[in-house]
């Protein structure tokens, strides 16, 4: 019994810690946006190109996800997407090149993609009802790196230089390389006969909407909420401790939803609550500009950090088997991140563009108002 609990104990933990490795390769560039005009001549869409084209290859990899389920395994699957992160990490340490960061970009969002497809089966393999709770876990850890890559990127660049600075996450991506592998000795080998196709039915359509439109929040914020202030005059460091506290608040939001969610049997009332929240921050905003950033700060991350969650709980509420929560979660995440991948190129075109990016805060705007009558379908008879 006793090892038992401690084998769960240390899956728990090893499952946080993989998660804390799958957004700094991305919750850096914005604070470095300056150095990278500098060093590498990069224009607002090229820089937004590192975030869009990860993403684009976390959802293709999540549509293969019941594919690489069936022929290599959870186990084996995540530990060559943590091979392929840690490699993408180490290579921007050596060329700091467009070409070379817009590669890497490519292989760490398929390292990502593939942990994230697998992730979710092995947790409700492993956890069954509980799945719930550390599913919120481990959407957590996922802030929670980014808000710690966010907040030292500008810091460590400026006392390191831009080269350490874009291979550091190589280092904590090869330690949760090596504990995995220590853990996955012990795992017991599970063998998937049959690929679990998901009908395409209306509701998983439904789903991987609200996943794709809620994940453009967070994406958008990630990209280009540091490069807002600088433009209203904010030094790098600043907008990155911005980005640091807004994901930091985003953890909190997390651990509370884990805390809380089991009360709530109808996911309606929490998604309409924190949709709300994730308004009224993009609209405030385009009227605060770079006045203040604790209103924004504090609404948009409660917001975002807890609908992530939330978007991946609904959605396993509809699975009742492993297989049944891979395939079902990798069409959500697959064709969400998708669209996802869409709102940090948009912006980095109006960048472009224009000199304000307000008409990205209120597209999005326009997304969360849909999304809010999108989840008054999501009754839990449905």
């Amino acid at each position: 019994m006793d090892r038992t609990l401690s084998t769960a104990g240390l899956f728990i933990v090893l499952v946080f810690i993989i998660a804390l490795n799958l957004r700094p390769v991305m919750a850096a560039m914005g604070p470095l946006f300056p150095l990278l005009q500098h060093n590498a001549h990069f224009s607002a869409t090229q820089l937004s190109l590192l975030t869009t084209l990860p993403v684009m290859m976390m959802g293709l990899a999540a549509l293969a996800g019941p594919r690489l389920q069936q022929k290599m395994g959870e186990v084996r699957g995540i530990t060559g997407g943590l091979i392929l992160l840690a490699l993408a990490s180490a290579v921007r340490g050596v060329d700091q090149s467009a070409a070379t960061l817009i590669i890497s970009a490519l292989v760490a969002g398929t390292g990502i993609g593939v942990i994230q497809a697998l992730m979710p089966a092995l947790i409700k393999r492993q956890f069954g009802a509980r799945a719930g709770t550390l599913m919120a876990l481990f959407s957590t850890g996922i802030m929670a790196g980014a808000a710690m890559a966010a907040a030292s990127a500008a810091p460590l660049a400026m006392h390191q230089g831009l080269a350490l600075t874009l291979a550091v996450p190589a280092i904590p991506a090869a330690i949760a390389l090596l504990l995995w592998l220590t853990h996955s000795r012990r795992a017991v080998p599970v063998h998937i006969t049959h690929r679990h196709r998901v009908p395409l039915t209306g509701r998983a359509w439904l789903l991987m909407i609200f996943f794709g439109v809620g994940t453009g929040a967070y994406t958008l914020v990630l990209a280009w909420l540091p490069p807002f202030y600088m433009q209203h005059g904010w030094q790098a460091g600043q907008s990155g401790y911005v980005l640091g506290a807004l994901t930091l608040t985003e953890v909190a939001a997390g651990f509370i939803l884990s805390s809380l969610i089991h009360r709530f049997h109808d996911r309606r009332r929490p998604l309409l609550v924190v949709l709300a929240m994730i308004l009224a921050g993009l609209v405030s905003l385009m009227l605060l500009g770079g006045a203040q950033a604790w209103l924004p700060t504090l609404l948009l991350g409660l917001g975002i950090g807890a609908l992530f969650p939330l978007s991946l709980i609904v959605t396993l509420d509809h699975a009742t088997a492993p297989e049944e929560a891979g395939a079902l979660l990798s069409f959500v995440q697959g064709g969400g991140y998708m669209l996802a991948a869409l709102m940090p190129l948009v912006a980095g075109i109006v960048r472009d563009r224009a000199a304000s990016l307000d008409s990205a805060w209120a597209i999005m705007s326009v997304g969360i108002v849909v999304l809010m009558f999108m989840a008054l379908r999501f009754r839990p008879q449905a």
